[in-house]
């Protein structure tokens, strides 16, 4: 259930810059903007603001999620903890979350595919093991990130390749 209080912004766009940024995410928040759809997207992160505490507040003040699963989308870190604090909103205040994948699909993300998908987390365990990332020593992490995928790809998605 949709909280009754009004949120800051309708829509939240997690996407991974140098994938979609120049493109689909590009032309999606113009498109939003033109129909006066409040949008949040990174390009209003200002050089020397705190990058972490306000994505995670921007997603917590929409209403909506759009997630735009591309190839490198989970070689992001900061995507995939965007990822975990979305879910989260759905399951705790009833966020909408629309995913939609570019020039990817679903089967890259169940059973976490193949390709850029495997080869990143396979870097991710390898870290985890080595202890060579901070953001990895809680070791249920990359389980989570993992869940999270499995859980957004049982969500009724929208496909690149069958839409303009």
């Amino acid at each position: 259930m949709l909280s009754s209080t009004r949120k800051k912004y309708d829509v939240f766009i997690s996407f991974r810059g140098e994938d979609t940024r120049k493109n689909f995410t590009g032309k999606l928040h113009e498109a939003l903007k033109k129909e006066n759809i409040e949008t949040y997207i990174d390009l209003y992160v200002k050089v020397g603001d705190e990058v972490g505490p306000m994505l995670i507040q921007a997603i917590h003040d929409s209403q909506i999620s759009v997630i735009v699963f591309s190839k490198n989308f989970v070689t992001s870190k900061w995507c995939l903890e965007e990822l975990l604090h979305i879910l989260e909103c759905r399951k705790h205040h009833g966020q909408v979350v629309l995913p939609f994948y570019y020039e990817t699909d679903s089967s890259n993300i169940v059973g976490l595919g193949t390709g850029s998908y495997e080869k990143a987390f396979a870097r991710y365990e390898r870290e985890l093991m080595n202890n060579q990332c901070d953001d990895l020593t809680n070791p249920g992490k990359v389980s989570k990130w993992k869940a999270a995928l499995v859980e957004v790809a049982a969500i009724s998605a929208r496909d690149s390749r069958h839409y303009r």
